[in-house]
């Protein structure tokens, strides 16, 4: 387990894992009053929250399964990424995929974060690389 600073708008309320096994933390929209997302609208939608993260960590967000299946809502980067030295509020883009409209409230939990360790990569200019059985084979060329 990771300690994660976390400063609050008046208003706002702390991540909740909301069981024991758990993996992401859900995030609550903060608004000042409700929003209609429209089928196919894209919104980025406020959770007043503003995390630090330990060097070497991130914080992935990612939709909720529930919002996904019961009324076509998602994110549109997903998942996105906070870096450690980010240091704004999380903000979360919402995206209606459904046929309805989809009314946001404040207090709603609208996606969830989870933290990862991240690894960052020394890249070695090569004028060659290994080869393997795929190649560069990708997009479906193994078939269905």
């Amino acid at each position: 387990m990771i300690s994660i600073k976390i400063h609050m708008k008046v208003g706002s309320q702390i991540p909740e894992y909301k069981s024991d096994g758990a993996s992401g933390a859900d995030l609550y929209a903060l608004l000042e009053s409700p929003y209609t997302l429209k089928p196919g609208e894209t919104a980025l939608i406020p959770t007043g929250i503003t995390i630090e993260l330990p060097y070497g960590y991130e914080a992935q967000i990612r939709p909720r399964s529930g919002l996904a299946i019961n009324h076509g809502i998602t994110l549109l980067n997903t998942p996105g990424t906070i870096d450690s030295d980010y240091r704004g509020e999380i903000k979360v883009v919402i995206t209606n995929c459904g046929k309805n409209d989809f009314i946001i409230t404040s207090g709603m939990r609208i996606a969830q974060m989870v933290f990862n360790k991240i690894y960052r990569g020394n890249f070695i200019v090569s004028d060659s690389l290994a080869a393997t059985d795929r190649n560069d084979g990708g997009f479906g060329h193994s078939g269905l």
